[in-house]
């Protein structure tokens, strides 16, 4: 009587501390969302701080853009002045004489001034050095000419020296109507670089100013090394190569991960008049640096507290949770691997699992009968896939079959195979005549007659298709082919079936014979091409005939097929 008693506690017990339960139990000795709020919290601090850094920075990227705009206006303004001068003052020696005399001291950006003719040359240039260099295959110099407008260039090599630049070019036919000269200004990347010294010398922050093929122009001192080198070659700026250059946005930002895994922000600016932009990368992580220790102190007192209580947690849910579900786990593979009369065990399962083992039980006992009866129904269509109803004999899927192995059987023993299409002289005409009822009669007795003789000669029999039948005959030669299929031929005729619509008064056959010796040059199909090929042959002929495939094609493996004749 006690032990009863004790039983029916342990059962209500099992029942009280059921896995819902359990899981509540777990959840109230959680302290965390504390902790998390104080994470969260600091968080928000950071993105702000981010956020002023960026917009900081985007401040300053735009002053920047500014003074390099300015720097292009004055080169721009320069070479409209030395336009005018050479529209106005006659020759090219006059010209060059006033221009020199009118480079400004105070634009030390600029290298050389220089007029170049039509045909790309350098006619004069305040460095006589540059004379007579051919500026012709030059992007800017077409550009120039072609729009008639101040064009600024991408990054350059000089052709005089190989040291890096940048060129403005402005067509005097923009001053003049039908001068077709152009002024030409070198300008130093180097002072480029001097103007965005605001942006450089500072943790996490990269400059640069790209053309519009993404080379570096400039760029603050610190980051001197990254000039004249594309901008997918520089790690920290790679991932937005594609959308910088791209972008036809005067001003834009976004952020991304570098390839050293930081994450940053970056902000583009185009250079008004021109393809370039200058773009400004911020590390978030190096911007708020003093909040990250404070949140990494967070989340390392977070992961202790959890880990603590999860510890206790995992050793109780081990036996209450985990090793159940193992154990149903286990019983549901033995299913899969068609261990049917496995079963889980109810008696040592907490009382939540109880119903569900129970229905996997009954599962398995269901899944068990279905699995005979589908095995059983799956061999039935096997079979019926692949036998034509109406002649007994296989049907095309099962003829297909059968020649692609008896392919391969013949090709690794080296042997020949033959092939016999047959084809119901004027069947449509018997149908028309007898009705289809009695077509059906006689197609099954032409199926009966061809599974005797392919008995008789160890051959495959087969409907290929509507009244048209074959004949595989593994391991026979041509010859012996000819004189089965004349054996075909000739027991139809002897069946006598009536057929007052052809000229021989009974039903006939027509046989396309084709033999070959498979071969890696050859394919099934090859055979059943050189049979139907017979076949119409043996039609033209005036049916009730016998057809082979007389004549012999070549193949590079060496094989041959019987072509007809």
């Amino acid at each position: 009587m006690s032990s009863v008693s004790f039983n029916r506690k342990k059962a209500k017990l099992k029942q009280l501390l059921g896995i819902r339960a359990r899981l509540a139990l777990l959840a109230l000795i959680l302290v965390t969302p504390l902790m998390l709020e104080r994470a969260r919290s600091l968080e928000d601090t950071r993105s702000r701080q981010v956020e002023l850094a960026s917009a900081e920075f985007a401040n300053l990227a735009k002053h920047s853009a500014d003074a390099q705009q300015e720097v292009i206006s004055s080169v721009e303004t320069l070479l409209k002045s030395a336009a005018y001068i050479r529209a106005s003052a006659g020759g090219v020696g006059r010209s060059c004489d006033l221009l020199r005399a009118s480079v400004p001291a105070n634009l030390p950006w600029i290298r050389s001034l220089s007029i170049v003719g039509k045909d790309g040359r350098i006619q004069c240039s305040t460095l006589n050095i540059l004379v007579g260099i051919d500026l012709s295959d030059r992007a800017y110099f077409k550009k120039a000419q072609e729009t008639g407008d101040f064009v600024f260039s991408d990054f350059l090599f000089a052709k005089s020296n190989n040291q890096p630049i940048v060129v403005a070019a402005y067509p005097v036919s923009a001053i003049a109507a039908g001068e077709d000269a152009l002024i030409v200004a070198t300008v130093n990347p180097d002072w480029m670089s001097k103007i965005m010294s605001n942006l450089g010398g500072r943790p996490g922050i990269s400059a640069v100013l790209v053309d519009s093929t993404g080379t570096v122009l400039a760029a603050p001192a610190d980051q001197a090394s990254m000039i004249g080198r594309p901008l997918d070659t520089i790690p920290l700026l790679s991932a937005i190569a594609d959308a910088a250059v791209g972008s036809d946005q005067a001003e834009g930002s976004r952020s991304f991960v570098a390839a050293d895994g930081s994450k940053r922000t970056v902000d583009i600016v185009r250079i008004a008049g021109t393809d370039s932009r200058l773009i400004v990368s911020i590390d978030e992580a190096r911007v708020s640096t003093a909040i990250n220790r404070d949140i990494r102190t967070a989340y390392f007192q977070l992961g202790f507290v959890s880990l603590f209580v999860l510890l206790g947690a995992l050793i109780a849910a081990e036996k209450l949770i985990i090793a159940p579900i193992e154990m149903m786990a286990a019983t549901a593979k033995r299913f899969g691997q068609g261990d049917w009369s496995a079963r889980a065990p109810r008696g040592r399962l907490p009382a939540e699992f109880v119903p569900l083992a129970r229905a996997l039980n009954a599962m398995a006992a269901q899944l068990g009968q279905r699995e005979r009866e589908l095995v059983a129904s799956n061999d039935r269509l096997t079979v019926m896939a692949s036998i034509d109803m109406l002649s007994g004999l296989a049907n095309r899927r099962g003829f297909q079959s059968r020649l692609e192995f008896e392919w391969m059987k013949a090709q690794q023993y080296d042997c020949e195979l033959s092939l016999l299409m047959i084809d119901v002289d004027h069947f449509k005409l018997y149908n028309d005549t007898y009705g289809h009822p009695e077509g059906d009669a006689c197609l099954a007795r032409l199926g009966e007659a061809l599974s005797e003789i392919a008995a008789e000669t160890m051959g495959f029999a087969g409907r290929y298709g509507g009244e048209e039948f074959c004949l595989l005959l593994p391991n026979t030669a041509s010859d012996r082919a000819v004189e089965i299929g004349e054996a075909v031929r000739t027991a139809v005729q002897g069946l006598a079936m009536p057929h007052c619509t052809s000229s021989y008064e009974t039903v006939t056959v027509s046989v396309g014979v084709a033999a070959t010796r498979p071969s890696d040059g050859l394919q099934p199909g090859d055979l059943i091409e050189a049979a139907d090929a017979a076949l119409y042959a043996a039609k033209h002929r005036g049916r009730n005939t016998v057809v082979e495939h007389g004549f012999v094609r070549a193949t590079d493996a060496g094989g041959d097929v019987a072509m007809a004749s």
